[in-house]
């Protein structure tokens, strides 16, 4: 199934009762990737009084938290609960606390962990990730036109085009329109072209 996860890493903040919260996110492929992004963040803040984190892996299905000191669900469940309500997966969120001297209460630790969050997730590039194939193939020049006017019918990336004798084209095609661009083409070509296929990709179609 397609999903949704952020291109790189960013991050936003706010002040709430002269405490700051910094909102970091990253996209992560796994459970070290995730501990290496919440350590590096947690080694760059070593003056902050809490660092509360949560991810969302599509490997193993996997969600994990933590409050970091924070009294228990006021921090790490707040902001994974955000997570999961952007539909984002394969990301990682760190909330970074700089304690200002006024203490919040449990509902305005949720609150302003939620909003760190939101923020966080709301400054990152998202990515729509898809199953596709990378297909390539030459054609002459007189079919070019032909062929590329089909394109957004099968919503096709161009990844790109080489103009020499022939024109050489490659293409991600989502695995799920993969058989009917393919019989187009043919169609199209009178069969005269030859395809070169890499299946099983995962790319950005945003």
């Amino acid at each position: 199934m397609d999903y949704t996860t952020v291109y790189g890493y960013s991050s936003d903040s706010f002040i709430e009762k002269r405490s700051e919260f910094i909102g970091h996110i990253s996209p992560v492929s796994n459970e070290e990737e995730a501990a290496w992004f919440i350590n590096k963040i947690k080694a760059q803040n070593r003056r902050a009084r809490h660092n509360v984190y949560a991810y969302i892996l599509r490997e193993g299905n996997v969600s994990r938290y933590s409050d970091d000191g924070e009294p228990q669900g006021t921090g790490g469940v707040p902001v994974l609960e955000v997570l999961r309500k952007s539909g984002l997966t394969d990301v990682c969120v760190v909330v970074t606390r700089y304690f200002g001297g006024i203490l919040l209460g449990g509902g305005g630790l949720v609150r302003a962990y939620s909003h760190a969050c939101k923020l966080a997730v709301d400054s990152a590039r998202k990515m729509l990730m898809c199953r596709c194939s990378r297909i390539t193939f030459s054609c002459d020049y007189s079919l070019y036109g032909r062929l590329t006017y089909i394109f957004p019918s099968f919503e096709v990336r161009t990844e790109s085009e080489n103009f020499s004798d022939e024109v050489t084209i490659s293409l991600l095609v989502r695995s799920e329109l993969v058989g009917a661009f393919k019989k187009k083409l043919a169609d199209l070509s009178n069969g005269k072209i030859e395809l070169c296929e890499v299946t099983d990709l995962w790319e950005d179609f945003s």
